[in-house]
């Protein structure tokens, strides 16, 4: 039973919290560069973690109910009004409700029949799932393979009379570069179209490197053009997960981002997100993070998150048999092998004790690996360029994987939807994938070299039978 028959005591539950987490990746430290942003502050963390457990039971559905939401809400989102040029914004969930109510209110405000949102295909797929949810069809454009930028002829190119948004990205994820913010915001506002900055990553980031020294262009709503961007404070704001703010330029379009219902006998229904009732906890979290850290600790956390990235770049060029991609303007370091695995590289350095990020070849852009600095990643970063490059000789040494012949055909002929999760789990064992509950962290690199071989749509289908087998009973 997953039920237990009687109540079991805080000491017994969170012994066995513990034994969950057995072979989680750590969350501090910064040996895992994706997933987690770490300040390295200890007594940030702890007044994040207070304030949001004392948040954690106050419900943001009614505002009117409790105050404290509103009042936290002005000052959280008030702040990156102040760093990111004005406007008018929501607290969220995270970027990808930030991006959903963004497609959301563009699409409500349009009012097409037929819409479409133009976007570079290094744009973040949680635009093709608000369009996928709402009902808008996406046009993907290529981006330049030496910048990995997209171009803005293209985007005016692409925009049509159903287009009801334009994306770009400051920076992109897969490679940490900053598309042509103003010259896309041009064409777009030419053509009288909505403009959204991604700016989940860089949002928070981007004008503290600028202080402390980088060359970041004009990328938020100072742009003329620029009618929205999205900031997760839960990246390098470091506030805990469940945290990022959705601005507009002009609060008719925040509106558009709103639900209401009166069709019902029930209490009054007005949401400013796409959840109903949430807990403030994230709220709280973010607020008190953003008061712990203050200009001044985001300001160091700036230059030691720089000073990385500078020092992890020469390193990594260093190393041979690697190349970074691009010209990262941001944290964002993406580099690919030359001779050398990376899905074999990324297993030695998980066996090491390091997370690097897998990231498969897409529209001509190589497969590589990823690696987003913070500000704890100074302390080790010559430890990690160490772990890097040990990893690499033994991944040139082993050599490529070598798949099956005929496995990747014969995975891209089956009918996903007649075979059971049992089955899928038997053929996920036959390449070295465990997906038994507490097996632990897998070597990757034969199923990644599976997927990377793979077109998108099969990549699709078979991550999502991967996903329903490890969540099976």
């Amino acid at each position: 039973m997953n039920l237990p028959p009687a109540g079991r005591t805080t000491e017994d539950l969170l012994a066995e919290v513990a034994r969950l987490k057995e072979h989680d990746l750590p969350v501090r430290g910064g040996q895992v560069t994706a997933y987690v942003y770490d300040t390295g502050r200890a007594e940030v963390n702890d007044a994040a973690t207070r304030a949001y457990l004392e948040m954690l039971e106050v419900n943001c559905l009614d505002p009117t109910a409790f105050p404290s939401v509103v009042e936290m809400e002005r000052q959280v989102v008030g702040a990156v009004a102040d760093l990111l040029g004005g406007g008018h914004g929501i607290f969220t969930s995270g970027g990808t409700e930030s991006i959903m109510l963004a497609v959301k209110a563009a699409r409500d405000q349009a009012g097409r029949d037929r819409p479409n949102l133009v976007l570079p295909v290094t744009a973040h797929p949680a635009f093709h799932k608000a369009a996928h949810y709402l009902g808008v069809e996406v046009v993907a454009l290529p981006v330049d393979l030496s910048t990995y930028k997209a171009h803005a002829d293209d985007v005016a190119a692409a925009i049509g009379p159903d287009t009801v948004l334009v994306v770009a990205s400051a920076p992109s994820y897969p490679q940490g570069v900053i598309d042509p913010i103003e010259e896309v915001a041009a064409v777009a506002s030419a053509a009288g179209v909505p403009f959204h900055v991604d700016a989940c990553v860089g949002g928070w980031l981007l004008p503290w490197l600028r202080e402390a020294g980088a060359t970041v262009p004009p990328f938020d709503l100072s742009v003329p053009g620029v009618t929205s961007i999205s900031c997760d404070l839960h990246k390098f704001g470091y506030a805990p997960k469940g945290a990022s703010v959705l601005l507009f330029a002009d609060p008719a379009m925040r509106r558009r981002a709103y639900f209401a219902s009166a069709a019902w006998p029930g209490y009054t229904i007005i949401n400013a997100t796409v959840q109903s009732s949430r807990s403030a906890g994230p709220l709280g979290g973010a607020w008190a993070t953003l008061q712990a850290l203050g200009r001044q600790g985001y300001a160091e956390l700036g230059r030691a998150t720089l000073e990385a990235t500078t020092r992890l770049r020469a390193g990594l060029a260093a190393i041979p048999g690697l190349r970074v991609l691009g010209e990262p303007e941001s944290s964002l370091v993406a580099f690919a092998g030359d001779g050398v695995d990376v899905f074999v590289l990324a297993d030695e350095a998980r066996a090491r004790g390091w997370f690097l990020q897998p990231q498969l070849s897409y529209a001509g852009i190589p497969a590589n690996l990823h690696i987003t600095v913070t500000g704890v990643t100074l302390a080790g970063v010559e430890a990690m360029l160490k772990v890097i490059a040990e990893s690499a000789e033994a991944a040139r040494e082993r050599g490529p994987v070598v798949l099956p012949e005929g496995l990747v055909e014969l995975v891209a002929g089956l009918d996903l939807d007649t075979i059971d999760d049992a089955s899928f789990a038997e053929l996920s064992a036959s390449v070295g994938v465990d997906l038994r509950p507490g097996a632990g962290q897998p070597e990757m690199a034969m199923v990644n070299a599976v997927l990377d071989a793979l077109p998108p749509a099969s990549r699709e289908d078979v991550l999502v039978r991967f996903l329903s087998v490890i969540y099976s009973s």
